[in-house]
């Protein structure tokens, strides 16, 4: 007993969320101060941001980020952007020299949209021509990531604490109405630049704290379906599962979380008529989706903002509110640095997610 009190083992990763229903638009410096006070929960192998309505004046078009070792990996992946898409932009996303951030590769940003010819030709809508296109990149050409592909939204992530990673993409220049954020502390993955969180695909955007001990028949499930794990870490899986249930099979957002944190079986058979069917439904048809082992996932997407447990609750997660602002972190003290005078302060109960949109008539 001699050590208790001396050492903090820390339940692995930060998550950390700030949304406005108002559509608001406040810069990253807020986000960025709200994961400072859980520095401990991760080891500098990893940390990110995800953050919309960053790109008004390109709203309507794609915002490819990419991740480049090599000149051939981008001329090879520009080759085939420029064949598919017609591109309104293209630059190096900025950043600042931070002695925190080493063996940075280049990082550049498209915006574009998919030419009419190539949709007619593949008979695929917009959004999943352009998912595949990201699937083709990150699966076929080495050294070169597509880490983000949403419209007026963007993902920004490198190895390091997410508060030097912050200042490194000088988020202090974007404003945005959702941010959310990641500081990781891999256990049994490798810390690389295309494995720090946030994992994005379109506009969906997730950051995890915890362990997937359903990876590999999740993973085998969802690449039946054309998606390709590449990147060295479960949580990459969930971007993937969210985007198959909810764009591809239709399903709400909150039926989506029923199957990642389905009810158990014996919780179903006390249930009542229509529910009772409807959540037998849902296990038994994507019985292969359930995400099992300790998590808290925090959802970006256009229009809003998902939080969500592990149907045990085996890690922490906290939601704040004031006025039309939602806070989600995964301690307390984040939130209270930023908004120390809270309306209301709650813990999600295991597997009830908790969804938060931009409210009526608001355009982002």
């Amino acid at each position: 007993m001699q050590n208790e009190g001396k050492i903090r083992i820390p339940s692995g990763c930060a998550i950390s969320g700030v949304f406005s229903k108002s559509g608001e638009r406040f810069d990253g410096e807020t986000v960025i101060r709200s994961i400072v006070p859980m520095h401990d929960r991760s080891n500098g192998l990893g940390g990110g941001f995800a953050a919309y309505g960053i790109y008004p004046q390109h709203r309507d078009l794609y915002a490819f980020h990419v991740f480049y070792d090599s000149v051939r990996a981008k001329d090879e992946c520009e080759e085939i952007l420029r064949s598919g898409f017609d591109i309104e932009a293209a630059e190096k996303i900025p950043t600042r020299k931070m002695p925190q951030i080493t063996d940075e590769p280049a990082i550049w940003r498209y915006f574009g949209l998919p030419f009419d010819k190539q949709l007619q030709s593949t008979g695929f809508d917009e959004r999943e021509f352009v998912a595949r296109f990201v699937v083709k990149i990150n699966s076929s050409i080495p050294g070169a990531y597509v880490f983000s592909s949403g419209k007026n939204m963007g993902v920004f992530k490198a190895v390091g604490f997410p508060e030097d990673v912050g200042r490194y993409y000088r988020l202090e220049d974007y404003a945005g109405y959702c941010w959310t954020a990641h500081g990781r502390y891999p256990t049994n993955t490798p810390g690389w630049w295309g494995g720090a969180h946030p994992f994005s695909l379109l506009d969906y955007s997730v950051v995890h704290n915890g362990e997937i001990s359903s990876y590999d028949a999740n993973r085998r499930f969802i690449e039946m379906f054309g998606y390709r794990c590449t990147l060295l870490t479960d949580t990459e899986a969930i971007a993937y599962i969210v985007d198959y249930l909810n764009r591809r099979q239709g399903l709400s957002l909150r039926e989506t979380a029923d199957v990642i944190a389905a009810p158990f079986w014996s919780e179903i058979d006390r249930m009542d008529g229509e529910e009772r069917r409807r959540r037998t439904y849902l296990r038994n048809v994507f019985s292969s989706l359930l995400i099992t082992g300790p998590f808290s996932i925090l959802l970006g997407f256009t229009g809003g903002m998902m939080a969500l447990n592990d149907r045990l609750k085996l890690r922490s997660m906290v939601v704040g509110e004031k006025g039309d602002r939602v806070y989600v972190a995964s301690e307390e003290c984040a939130i209270r640095t930023v908004e120390p005078s809270l309306d209301r302060l709650w813990s999600p109960r295991g597997g009830q997610p908790v969804i938060v949109t931009l409210n009526k008539g608001v355009r982002v």
